[in-house]
């Protein structure tokens, strides 16, 4: 997929793994600008949802993450709890530790991480059980 000069609708969709809808957040290859401009539309997007009802599959790749992006993605995270059913992170490997674990801290959320898109995708649509969740590096 082409990630540079995407548009949000090309960047925020749901996707179709298994027969299940997943809401995919490609973040990948970001600047911290097009991150608070996307995260806006998350927030907005995620809450049209009934609640419990959403797998997301956010991927991180490359992304830009300052602190003002790190600030807004643990406020996204507050406010879309209550709709989440399960969600999976990719592309973490450039998010520095300490921001990610202020993420789980500040929304009170389990973010597994996994190596691969395929990984993730399983394992939001086994029921989300532990078995295949790849430790945070």
């Amino acid at each position: 997929m082409k990630t540079e000069g995407a548009t949000p609708t090309e960047r925020l969709k749901v996707i179709n793994h298994q027969g299940h809808p997943i809401y995919s957040i490609d973040f990948r290859y970001c600047t911290a600008k097009e991150l608070l401009a996307l995260l806006d539309r998350v927030r907005v997007e995620v809450a049209r949802h009934a609640p419990g009802s959403l797998l997301i599959l956010a991927d991180y790749t490359g992304a830009k993450i300052d602190k003002a992006v790190a600030t807004r993605i643990k406020e996204v995270l507050v406010l879309d709890r209550p709709y989440v059913k399960r969600s999976a992170w990719v592309g973490t490997e450039s998010l520095p530790r300490v921001f990610y674990e202020h993420f789980k801290t500040f929304s009170q959320r389990d973010l597994p991480v996994f190596k691969t898109r395929e990984e993730a995708l399983e394992w939001l649509v086994s029921g989300g059980e532990e078995t295949g969740v790849q430790p945070r590096p």
